[in-house]
């Protein structure tokens, strides 16, 4: 059955698999909230484990906002782990009070067994470039996006990479959305990029994830009705959906290309949202996202069940999920 928790909502998620469990590190508020939109400020990182991504048993929460003063001392937001040299890395987005939450910062938290995790003394870690990537100017955008990093080491050269939800600093404000990228030869020290994908189609590209199936790779992302832009609806002839889409590319730096217009996961209503995609113990690949609204239009806040990830002689994913 899928992880609903009785009390607090879950949302953006992210795993790390240790052996055989699978470990799922989720943001989570208060079902208690006056507003569901309060839950981005009263958030903290929840934890689960589960052996078939079906039942699963809660632990203790892995991190909160820390004290004021401090980078993250409002928010505690989307991330990723890995392992190295023994060593677990959690990568996470933080704001802070004495910026409203609007400047968006990327840290790092560490674990010798998933459960206690330690942040770093020098966090913030990977920090947004004002040169490359747009800073916060409200008259425009929302935030300062800087957020959801994605990190892996690169299965060729070793050395570690970044993948982030950002926006560039020119061109029509609903289309200025791209992955960032930083690289790192240690995981402390971070240089920023240009970006791995191209602006014009959406205005964010949230929660990005690169999974390498047969010689390929691909990038998933998430994104909104209302963050679509204009140019794609006029390119494709399709009304916007919320959902996950994702790139392809024969490395792992790109370039990335659309595949397809159609989403992998994707409708008007926004049933399902920032999926990830992870091998389960037969070694298939699942689809997973959370529940975000139901037809009437109510915030649900609870992980999907798996879904079977088809992929055809061209490379093209597919996930039958409206069926299941």
């Amino acid at each position: 059955m899928a992880l609903r928790l009785p009390d607090k909502w879950i949302w953006d998620f992210w795993f790390a698999q240790d052996g055989s469990d699978y470990h799922i590190f989720y943001l989570q508020a208060l079902r208690s909230l006056k507003e569901e939109r309060l839950r981005h400020w009263n958030v903290s990182i929840g934890h689960a484990v589960s052996s078939d991504l079906r039942r699963w048993n809660i632990l203790p929460d892995a991190l909160c906002p820390s004290p004021i003063p401090a980078w993250d001392d409002k928010s505690t937001w989307t991330g990723s782990i890995l392992k190295h040299d023994g060593l677990w890395y959690m990568f996470y987005t933080g704001t802070s009070h004495a910026e409203n939450g609007y400047n968006q910062q990327i840290g790092l938290a560490t674990s010798s067994n998933l459960i206690r995790w330690e942040k770093h003394p020098n966090n913030p870690l990977i920090l947004h470039d004002a040169e490359q990537y747009e800073a916060l100017d409200l008259a425009v955008w929302e935030d300062q996006a800087w957020r959801d990093p994605w990190v892996f080491q690169h299965p060729d050269t070793g050395d570690f990479h970044a993948f982030i939800t950002a926006r560039i600093d020119h061109g029509p404000a609903d289309g200025r959305g791209v992955i960032a990228h930083a690289r790192s030869a240690d995981l402390l020290t971070w240089e920023i990029l240009p970006p791995v994908t191209e602006p014009g189609e959406f205005g964010k590209m949230e929660v990005p994830q690169l999974a390498a199936i047969d010689g390929r790779y691909y990038l998933l992302f998430c994104t909104l009705v209302e963050t679509t832009a204009a140019a794609r609806t006029q390119r494709t002839g399709r009304p916007p959906v919320t959902g996950t889409h994702y790139l392809v590319a024969d490395n792992p730096l790109g370039p990335f290309r659309l595949a397809t217009d159609q989403f992998l996961v994707g409708d008007e209503i926004g049933s399902l949202f920032a999926g990830r995609m992870i091998q389960g113990p037969d070694g298939g690949w699942l689809f997973l996202a959370w529940r975000f609204m139901t037809p009437d239009g109510q915030f649900l806040g609870e992980l999907s069940d798996p879904y079977p990830v088809t992929i055809d002689q061209a490379g093209n994913l597919a996930v039958d999920w409206q069926s299941s």
